[in-house]
């Protein structure tokens, strides 16, 4: 029997300890990402989203809060459909690739590791002044690959603007977007709706077809990876 020297058996023990740690670490690596595909459809009638905002954060972050004060960037995005103030340049985050017409579909792509397992997603309503449809810090950390969660957004008004309906103030209506001036309420609540020309509101550029109840739009999230 040819005997294996000690010296070269302590190098073939640390080869493998080392190959060892590599798999390990490389199957953490691997549990520890993963990657969801997010499909919205817009359930109004005549009202189009601005480009999707998806925010993946841990449970510790609120991007938005129902009776809380709006950030800068979600009342941005709330009167002028201007998302960057969500949207980085990281996986963590993704953006609609334009306006999301009534009764379309769009699917954005994020990317997650354990601590990020919350998901929250926010597009205006263009013809409104402040409105928004949102999912707040949607926890997804028991969603397994391939498993699919659906979900329904409320529209949320931001309150930090009223809610004129006029053409002067209504993106969609060629209107000004972001203000930094707020004369509202100033705390996010659900939307009251819209009431429009047609239904006596005679200052209002909006039409019946603008109206909308809740929710405002289907929600289909699927874990990839």
């Amino acid at each position: 029997m040819k005997l294996i020297p000690p010296f070269t058996r302590i190098k073939l023990a640390s080869l493998a300890l080392l190959l060892t740690t590599v798999v390990i670490q490389g199957c953490n690596d691997d549990a520890l990402t993963r990657e969801y595909n997010v499909t919205v459809t817009n359930l109004t009638n005549n009202q189009a989203f601005s480009p999707i905002a998806g925010v993946m954060h841990d449970d510790s972050q609120e991007i938005f809060e129902l009776g809380n004060i709006a950030s800068v960037a979600v009342e941005n995005l709330a009167e002028s459909g201007d998302n960057s103030g969500i949207v980085d340049d990281t996986d963590s985050t993704a953006s609609g690739s334009g306006l999301l017409t009534a009764g379309s579909s769009e699917t954005i792509a994020l990317k997650s590791d354990d601590k990020d397992s919350s998901l929250s997603l926010l597009a205006m309503l263009v013809n409104t002044n402040d409105g928004f449809i949102g999912l707040k810090s949607v926890d997804l950390a028991e969603l397994k690959k391939d498993e699919s969660l659906m979900l329904y957004a409320r529209v949320y008004d931001a309150g930090t603007e009223k809610n004129s309906e006029a053409s002067t103030d209504v993106p969609g209506q060629s209107g000004e977007g972001f203000n930094a001036e707020r004369n509202d309420h100033n705390f996010i609540s659900v939307h009251p709706g819209v009431i429009s020309q047609d239904d006596g509101f005679t200052s209002s550029a909006l039409d019946a077809s603008h109206r909308f109840d809740n929710p405002g739009a289907k929600v289909v999230i699927t874990r990839t990876r």
